[in-house]
């Protein structure tokens, strides 16, 4: 990894996510997590705040360690006890059946292989665990969505591998995780080529 996506990236990446108009959004899918819990794509730690007393653990897995002394800071805060783990969402290191809900937030965008990944989480969600999410992806515009499909290998290489222009609902049904709710809107005064968002929990069979 290089200068930018090492020490550059993160710092831009930990500002656009604190903005208030999308962390006005992650209690509504992050307040939904019960039990055990693993996050995946913990980044800097800004879900942390909105986790519940339904809470019992959280396990924090992150391929990367991004700004540690900020993350350090936001961990003595936190309302959960929290263990972190570094690793890979296509290859999580768990066992089958070991959370009781896993918890993404603008993650699906990012991994390598979102379906590799999904397949993963139904795997370590114990029967009756759900997938709650937040995402941005594929607008159900078609304008929209033929611009966001234009635009991705520059958005890939800007930010660090996020991608404009994953179907996050499709995805998600084709994981083998049966969808519950979802809900599909615009982030307040974002573009909607990077601000359509898929809000929605997923139940493992």
């Amino acid at each position: 990894m290089g200068l930018y996506a090492c020490h550059i990236f993160p710092h831009v990446l930990d500002r656009l996510m604190r903005l208030r108009p999308v962390a006005k959004e992650r209690p509504k899918a992050v307040g939904r997590a019960c039990g055990r819990v693993l996050e995946i794509g913990f980044g800097t730690g800004l879900n942390l705040p909105y986790y519940g007393h339904g809470v019992t653990q959280l396990v924090a897995l992150e391929p990367v360690s991004m700004l540690p002394n900020r993350v350090a800071r936001r961990l003595a805060g936190s309302p959960v006890p929290v263990q972190r783990v570094l690793g890979r969402a296509e290859e999580l290191p768990f066992a089958d059946g070991s959370f009781d809900s896993v918890v993404s937030t603008f993650t699906l965008c990012t991994v390598c292989d979102a379906s590799r990944t999904l397949a993963e989480i139904a795997r370590v969600l114990r029967p009756g665990g759900q997938l709650v999410f937040l995402e941005h992806g594929k607008s159900d515009n078609p304008r929209v969505a033929r611009w966001q499909d234009r635009l991705n290998g520059l958005q890939r290489w800007i930010a660090c591998g996020c991608n404009l222009n994953r179907p996050i609902d499709e995805l998600v049904r084709s994981s083998g995780l049966a969808l519950d709710d979802l809900e599909r809107y615009r982030l307040p005064r974002a573009p909607r080529i990077v601000g359509e968002l898929y809000l929605g929990t997923a139940t493992r069979r």
